[in-house]
């Protein structure tokens, strides 16, 4: 059912839902497992979709932990406030990602620890996806670990996130499409300048 809608509403909105089938478990699990969930967090997800991610978000997150999920499209946004409906830990938003700072303010949360997105960075408008990032980047809690990670098709959104100091990205080829997994932090490590560096993809 969940694919069946997803597919439903690339159909209806091809530019706004951007992937015709949902991740595979192999991304899915890729991407769970940039985040540590060992302790309370604070995540976001942009673009949750039909809620792939999410669920393995949930199901490893710690009970203390906060999700919140920013899905712009109606369908898709009533589908997880179904799915999510007996979860206390998540709130899902029919708003824009850019709405994150308003959000959070008006949770009385300071920053949030990982920002989590399947967006199609590549599409989107030059002007709208800098202040996205810079939004995203202002909104992530100042510590080495707290980090933006995202899934893409291309590595394109590399040459636009230059406010994030350090950058690990790996390449996902059990997926349609193959996509490359970023993780982009909040701060450079120790001891490192804070120039743009980046671990080198890693095929698997």
């Amino acid at each position: 059912m969940s694919a069946a809608l997803l597919f439903k509403r690339f159909l209806q909105r091809p530019m706004q839902v951007a992937y015709i089938v949902p991740s595979s478990k192999m991304l899915v699990k890729r991407v769970a497992k940039k985040m540590d969930f060992s302790k309370p967090r604070v995540i976001v997800e942009y673009g949750p979709g039909e809620g792939c991610h999410t669920r393995e978000i949930v199901k490893r997150m710690h009970p203390e932990s906060t999700l919140l999920l920013f899905e712009i499209d109606p369908e898709l946004a009533a589908h997880l406030q179904h799915q999510f409906r007996h979860d206390r830990r998540v709130f899902v938003l029919h708003e824009d990602a850019q709405n994150l700072p308003a959000e959070l303010a008006k949770r009385g949360i300071p920053h949030c620890d990982y920002i989590v997105s399947g967006l199609p960075f590549s599409i989107i408008n030059l002007n709208t996806k800098r202040i996205l990032l810079e939004k995203t980047f202002a909104c992530l809690a100042p510590t080495q670990d707290s980090a933006f990670i995202i899934y893409q098709m291309t590595k394109e959104l590399q040459g636009h996130a230059k406010q994030f100091p350090r950058l690990e990205c790996e390449f996902c080829l059990q997926n349609i499409p193959p996509m490359f997994v970023m993780k982009f932090f909040k701060q450079a490590l120790k001891g490192h300048t804070n120039g743009h560096s980046v671990n080198g993809s890693k095929r698997h």
